[in-house]
Order: C-alpha cells, then sequence, then structure tokens
C-alpha cells in the first residue's frame, strides 16, 4: 500500500491536462477563483495593497484539489506551525528558523528578543544621524549571499528617491568591486559595515581588511572606529577589533538569506531611517499573518507554490523566470535566485533519502521592458516550456509624463496575454505556440511597506515549496565543499584532478 504522499501525487499525475485556451473557456469564474486580492492595512504606516493573479497558469479546480490533499499529506500545517512556533524547521542543524520574529512574527521570547535587538540597532542609527560618529554620508556594507542581497534589494528599491545616507554594498571578493566603492566615498565620511553570521567568512572579513587599510591610508586616524559590526557571533566581532558598542547582533536561528529584518538590515534603516525600515518589517509581518491563518488555494503563497509544484513535477520545468517591470525592482531577481536556488536546491529529503522527483527549478529572470529584447523570443517560440512571473506596480516610481508608466504596463500585460494566446501562421517562422503560463503581482504601490510583503511572500512560497518535496529550506551545505578545495588550493595542500592543477599553474597559484 503506498502512503499518503505517494497517494496524492498519484492523484495529482491522473489529472487531465488542459490548455489554457480551454481552461478559460470551460470557466467564466477563473479569473476570480485564481487571483487575490490582499489589502493590509498597517497601524502607522501606508497600507499595502496587492493583486495575486495566477489565472493564467494551467490550475484547474481537480488539480488544486489534488494539491490540497497533498499538503494535508506533508503535514504542512504543522510544519507552518513549527515554522511560527519556534519549533525545529531546520533538523539538520537542529535549529528553528526565527527570522519571522524580526518583524513581531514567532512566540513572545523570540519577538522580544527581536524587539530588543532592534531597539539596539535603532538607536546607533539614530546616533549616527545625529552625527554622533561626526558627519557621515557614506556607507560601505561589507557581505556575501544574504548579507548583501537583501539589503542591496531594499536599498536600491527605497532610495531611489531620497538616501538619508549614501550606501555602496560589496560583496565580490574581486577588488574591483570594493575599488569602485572606495572611489565613490570620502573615506573622512564614511563607515564601514561588516555583516558575517559567523565573522569568519573569507571574502567578507578580506574585503573589511582591505576596507580598513584604505580609511588608514587617506587619514583616518582610527579606521577600527568607522566599522560596524553585524553578526550572530558578536564576541568574534569585538575580537577582530570592533568596539561592542558597535556590534549589532542578530540571532543564530536566523538563515543568511531570511536575515534582512535583522541587523543585517542596517544599511536599509540608515539609507532610509527607523520608521520606513520599521515599515518594511510590517508589511513583512501583514504577509506572515495572511500566510499563517488562511488555508489551502486562499493561501497567497501555498497557491503559488501549488503552481511551481506542478510545472516542475508535473509539467518537467526546468527554470522559472521573473520579471520586474520596475527598474526599482531590478535586484528582485538575483535576491530570488539565492531565495530559492539556495533554499530548495536540494537532493535528499528530511529524513536523508534520495528525493524522487525534480526539486527547486533554476530561477532566472530581469527586468521589463530591457528583457523583452533580449530573452522573451525563447520564452514565446523556444522549445522550452517556461513558467513566467510578472511583478508591476500600478503606481509609477518616476515624476515624467504618464506615458512611460502606461507604456511600460501595457508592455507587461501584454506579454502575459501574447504567451496565452499564442498567433497561427501559415510562415512556421512567425507562428505562436501559445499556451504558455505566467503568472502576476500588481501592487498598489512600491514603498517600503510593499517590499517587506513582496519579500516575505516569496520567503513563504518557498517554504510552502520546501514543505510539499519534503525537503529542508534552511540549510545550506552546498556551498560547503568548493570553499573547502579553495581552502586547500590557499595552503598547497590536497591532490588535484589534472585540469585544476593545469589551471592554477597556469594562473600562477602553484
Amino acid at each position: 500500500m503506498s502512503d499518503p504522499i505517494s497517494s496524492a501525487w498519484d492523484r495529482l499525475r491522473e489529472c487531465p491536462q488542459s490548455t489554457l485556451f480551454d481552461l478559460f473557456g470551460a470557466d467564466p469564474e477563473r479569473v476570480g477563483k485564481l487571483s487575490r486580492r490582499l489589502d493590509f492595512a498597517l497601524q502607522g504606516h501606508d497600507d499595502v495593497g496587492m493583486l495575486l493573479d495566477w489565472s493564467k497558469t494551467h490550475l484547474d479546480d481537480p488539480l488544486l484539489d489534488s494539491f490540497e490533499a497533498l499538503a494535508t499529506a506533508c503535514g504542512f500545517e504543522q510544519a507552518r506551525a513549527d515554522l511560527f512556533g519556534g519549533g525545529i524547521a531546520n533538523p539538520t542543524e537542529g535549529r528553528a528558523a526565527t527570522h519571522g520574529a524580526m518583524r513581531g512574527s514567532g512566540t513572545q521570547p523570540h519577538v522580544e528578543e527581536a524587539e530588543a535587538l532592534l531597539a539596539r540597532m535603532g538607536m546607533l542609527v539614530d546616533a549616527i544621524h545625529r552625527g554622533a560618529l561626526g558627519e557621515v554620508n557614506h556607507l560601505i556594507h561589507i557581505g556575501i549571499g544574504g548579507s548583501a542581497l537583501g539589503p542591496e534589494l531594499a536599498v536600491d528599491a527605497l532610495t531611489r528617491d531620497l538616501s538619508l545616507v549614501d550606501v555602496h554594498v560589496v560583496s565580490n571578493i574581486d577588488g574591483l568591486a570594493l575599488e569602485q566603492a572606495f572611489a565613490a566615498c570620502d573615506p573622512a565620511t564614511t563607515l564601514v559595515a561588516v555583516a558575517s553570521k559567523t565573522f569568519t567568512t573569507i571574502e567578507t572579513m578580506t574585503n573589511a581588511a582591505s576596507a580598513l587599510d584604505w580609511l588608514g591610508k587617506n587619514g583616518v586616524s582610527d579606521p577600527g572606529g568607522r566599522v560596524i559590526a553585524l553578526t550572530a557571533n558578536p564576541e568574534r566581532a569585538v575580537e577582530w577589533g570592533v568596539d561592542e558598542t558597535r556590534v549589532l547582533p542578530f540571532p543564530e536561528s536566523v538563515g543568511g538569506r531570511y536575515s534582512l529584518w535583522s541587523s543585517i538590515g542596517f544599511p536599509v534603516a540608515l539609507a532610509v531611517g527607523m520608521e520606513e525600515f520599521h515599515a518594511l518589517l510590517a508589511g513583512a509581518k501583514a504577509m506572515d499573518d495572511h500566510f499563517r491563518e488562511t488555508d489551502g488555494r486562499a493561501n497567497g503563497p501555498l497557491l503559488a507554490a501549488f503552481a511551481d509544484q506542478y510545472y516542475t513535477r508535473l509539467r518537467g520545468c526546468q527554470t522559472r523566470a521573473v520579471f520586474a517591470y520596475d527598474e526599482r525592482l531590478a535586484m528582485l531577481p538575483d535576491y530570488l535566485q539565492q531565495l530559492e536556488m539556495e533554499s530548495n536546491g536540494k537532493g535528499v529529503t528530511i529524513e536523508g533519502a534520495p528525493v524522487s522527483a525534480p526539486t527547486a527549478p533554476i530561477t532566472w529572470g530581469g527586468v521589463g521592458t530591457d528583457a523583452q529584447h533580449a530573452v522573451f523570443q525563447l520564452l514565446h517560440q523556444g522549445t522550452a516550456l517556461v513558467p513566467v512571473d510578472f511583478i508591476a506596480s500600478i503606481a509609477p516610481g518616476d515624476e515624467l509624463d504618464p506615458t512611460h508608466h502606461r507604456q511600460l504596463l501595457m508592455n507587461c500585460f501584454a506579454q502575459g496575454a501574447a504567451l496565452m494566446a499564442g498567433k497561427e501562421s501559415d510562415d512556421p517562422a512567425r507562428a505562436y505556440p501559445g499556451d504558455r503560463p505566467s503568472a502576476t503581482i500588481l501592487v498598489d504601490d512600491l514603498d517600503a511597506a510593499t517590499l517587506g510583503a513582496l519579500v516575505a511572500f516569496h520567503e513563504h512560497r518557498t517554504f510552502a515549496n520546501a514543505v510539499l518535496m519534503r525537503i529542508n529550506p534552511f540549510d545550506q551545505f552546498g556551498v560547503e565543499l568548493g570553499k573547502a578545495i579553495a581552502g586547500q588550493i590557499d595552503s598547497g595542500e590536497g591532490q588535484f584532478d589534472a585540469s585544476t592543477t593545469a589551471l592554477m599553474a597556469a594562473a600562477g597559484l602553484r
């Protein structure tokens, strides 16, 4: 007898597959069934409104019924309760995942700890803005992975109009990245934030040492006094030389790619102020509440995960594309690459058994309308079936002639319509097959609260996918092997394949 999870997948495989054209023709209520309007009234902050439209996917009632049965078989409700209740959400490392507590979603002890840590950050941010550390015009934020991608996304999205402090995020060990930041900053008015969970990440610490050297060589008498440490290992930061008053800790149970809400968000708060940072948290908290309190297909992130699973496991799609029709979200595809691929790019289940089907697809994307003239040829006429997410804002981010934003939105909506409808032609080179899926997230405006809700939506979507696949989204051992081998190359130890040995010799590393 098969287990409930296998039975649920068998039922899903037996569901008939219909074209998008047939699905719309058979159900005049389809848009209403597969769209969600989410409106969040936030106390003390602007309200958040967004429309989630998954009607141009191949989901239908039989599939949704079967996916809801799969969620039940996989223990979705208990897994969700464990996530918010401080249970072991990361079984391979025996940890909770408490990033939600940083925005007020979690157990009382975790939330109280988060509030205290954020209050500490707020005091330092306010002190800097008041001039307690002298004139501060620039911040060089040094991190890698989630310690850089989250802050860079938020700073880029929220500082198009005004920035209290000019922030430069550096993650690459390539010295050119750091030199570009140096060239844009006055060392006399520059702070350096070093973001590392362990405060041992070799790329981050190497860049940090070079930043201090740059400050010292350019007239700063106490370079160490210009450093802010963002870490879950405050003792190590103090040992490295950071003054204890300038160490901003965050909990060990907050993973790097989920750490924007913690002190890793310091550059965001410094750039836009603590009030805006709290709006970011409030928007994420509102999405937490929706995800926690809503069941089945009415749950926006879970509905998105149903579609993800359908295309990855039932239709064999190896990639998913994300296109932001808003310059303020230019960094979102990069951010989602790490969130989704590092979280769910796994090969074993939470029990340690090999997975029996594909896990995370390759996430990629770009910015509309640029991408239309670069990669959309493949989406419309290529041989690969690629589910597409479109993300846009009803309110423009510019003050130019409204025709700019009108054309932007027209292009966004037209691409989804064209992917679905296709076009017949007697000339095969001019024919479009159509029946290609897309989803659209349309926000009322893109402010701090909306950005928080949008990022939290994708966090929960990623988590829901992991539960449906029975994998752990909160570990990332796959990044360790390459680091270990790089260390062996650096130390001159270890035996390597002939190709690697030849490359090291050609580069002068051996």
